[in-house]
């Protein structure tokens, strides 16, 4: 059996698009509706009660065209929106869970950092998922508010001097602390990933929660009979809520194609 229905996936802004990258990379046939809510972004020092309620409309915005399941690809609205699926008439899935049982995984010393919004952290979410798999496990938090911020504007390089001093700041208690694993706990986060690795060292494998939540997604697609019968190439339909000038430039360098503000479709959101 097939179907043959989009997979829908949303995020605050950009970052989200690190997780459909993975998505088409495990299942290049699979069609996406991606929707960045790049008018509110970042939801990361927003209340919870206004991260459920935007990701609430998220989600109810995606179930207009027709998906067969929601992938919430936040990290703040994962940590904090926790209910969410339980509401929606499709399979829903987040990107803490995934990230959690991977580094769980993966460490030798036991010590594992998450970064993440102020919200993601202060929900302990990643800590809480990884001591119910690993309970003699260190982990080590610290919210890096900047990150968003940096990614929205398109400032990514390593060798950019602000981008390598801001790591450098929210680096070092974790580095102090000898992590050997990193949940980058925000998708906005692999966008920055060589400067995070050139920081933190060799050493320390970091985990991109697009990655591992990808790779949960398929396993469940293929459970679930829900392939996409198609075997033609999927394509991605992109929806935000904001047309930003730096959607296109970063888009295109997150899905490794040329992405122009005439390729996105400009949808209304409640601000």
């Amino acid at each position: 059996m097939a179907d043959n229905r989009p997979i829908g996936v949303f995020d605050s802004g950009l970052g989200g698009l690190t997780v459909v990258r993975e998505i088409m990379r495990l299942m290049p046939n699979e069609d996406i509706i991606y929707f960045g809510d790049t008018a509110r972004v970042p939801y990361g020092g927003r209340s919870s009660s206004t991260v459920i309620k935007y990701a609430t409309e998220d989600a109810e915005l995606l179930l207009r065209h027709n998906v067969k399941l929601i992938v919430a690809a936040c990290g703040t609205v994962s940590s904090v929106a926790t209910e969410l699926g339980k509401d929606l008439p499709v399979p829903y899935f987040g990107v803490v869970a995934p990230s959690a049982e991977y580094a769980a995984k993966v460490t030798k010393n036991g010590k594992i950092g998450v970064i993440g919004t102020r919200a993601t952290i202060k929900s302990t979410a990643h800590k809480n998922a990884i001591l119910k798999i690993k309970p003699q496990a260190e982990v080590f938090n610290n919210a890096c508010p900047l990150f968003v911020p940096l990614v929205e504007e398109g400032w990514y390089k390593a060798e950019d001097s602000v981008v390598k001093g801001t790591v450098s700041r929210y680096m070092e208690p974790l580095k102090q602390a000898g992590v050997d694993t990193l949940i980058l706990g925000c998708t906005h986060y692999p966008i920055l990933k060589d400067a995070i690795s050139a920081e933190m060292g060799e050493g320390v494998q970091l985990v991109n929660m697009g990655k591992a939540a990808a790779e949960m997604l398929k396993e469940y697609i293929i459970s679930a009979s829900l392939c996409n019968g198609s075997e033609t190439k999927g394509r991605v339909k992109y929806l935000v809520s904001d047309k930003t000038e730096a959607f296109g430039a970063v888009a295109s360098v997150l899905m490794g194609e040329d992405i122009g503000l005439n390729d996105v479709e400009l949808v209304k959101v409640t601000l």
